[in-house]
Order: structure tokens, then C-alpha cells, then sequence
């Protein structure tokens, strides 16, 4: 009986270890425990949007491969997509609007910075078909940090459910 109890633990203990590493490879990187936090926030330990909202925004807006990173040390939060159907994607580059980034999380809403040379940094030039965009917002102070979940707010459209990504 012993033997059968010690063999069992061994074997739970290598199949406990085996599946450790896919965990943490699927997750940011973390210092803390953090990791673990994401994990159980989340239904996609993966950080990528349910094939259902994938959907729902290229049915909704026209648009697909939604990403949204760090940039400049973590200064910059960029936000980037790829147009699928023109007249849908419109109203994301209508520059009437003001884009946010909203993470309830921190309390925090990032907005699109303008550049006294350059203007608002975004992309506003009329959608063409299958070409990417970005925009990309002021992340002053490190707000927002990778594994944090975000939505993008663009005059009627929002794009909830976003993992922000290293």
C-alpha cells in the first residue's frame, strides 16, 4: 500500500510539473504573483479574444487582428487593427472622435496625445481594405501595465476585453 501511495505521488508530482511550464508560457511574464491573478481573471490565459468577440467586432465594425501593446518603455499603450469591410471601419477614423483607452481595473482613461509638429498620434486618412492601423495613447506614469484588460472607446464604437500585451 505504501509503495502504490508513494508512486501515485510521484506521478501526480511529474504530471503537476509537465503542465506547470505550458501555464507560465501562456501568461505575461510576471515578478510577483501576479500571473496567477491573470489566470483566474481570465477565461483565455492565452491573452487573445474569444473567437466570439473576434467575430462580433468584424461583424460590428469591420475589423479584425486587434492587439493592443506597450510601446516607448511603457510610455505608449498602441492600439492596432486591420480593415476588413470600409464602411463599417469608418467611424474608427473619423477624427472628430476621441479615442480612449479605458482600464477599469486602475481606474484610468489614456487618451490619443497630440504632437505639436505632428498632431494626434493616429491614423485618421480614409480605411482601405485589408490594410492595418494604429493609434496610440499617452500611458504617462506606466499606468496601464501588460496583462491588464482594456477597452478601446472611439466616438459609438467599443472594443471591450482587450490584453494588453508586453
Amino acid at each position: 500500500m505504501k509503495r502504490l501511495l508513494l508512486a501515485s505521488g510521484i506521478v501526480l508530482s511529474l504530471l503537476s510539473q509537465r503542465a506547470l511550464p505550458a501555464v507560465q508560457t501562456a501568461t505575461a511574464p510576471a515578478k510577483t504573483g501576479s500571473a496567477k491573478v491573470a489566470n483566474k481573471s481570465s477565461r483565455h490565459p492565452t491573452g487573445a479574444l474569444p473567437d466570439s468577440a473576434r467575430e462580433a467586432y468584424l461583424l460590428a465594425w469591420g475589423v479584425d487582428q486587434l492587439s493592443v501593446k506597450l510601446a516607448e518603455s511603457g510610455q505608449l499603450v498602441r492600439f492596432s487593427y486591420r480593415v476588413i469591410d470600409v464602411k463599417k471601419a469608418q467611424p474608427l477614423h473619423d477624427r472628430a472622435s476621441e479615442p480612449a483607452l479605458l482600464d477599469e481595473k486602475e481606474h484610468a482613461a489614456l487618451q490619443v496625445p497630440t504632437m505639436e509638429k505632428v498632431g494626434p498620434l493616429r491614423q485618421s486618412q480614409p480605411p482601405e481594405y485589408g490594410k492595418s492601423y494604429w493609434m496610440a495613447f499617452s500611458n504617462k506614469g506606466s499606468i496601464v501595465k501588460a496583462g491588464h484588460r482594456v477597452s478601446i472607446v472611439i466616438g459609438a464604437i467599443r472594443l471591450d476585453g482587450l490584453i494588453v500585451q508586453p
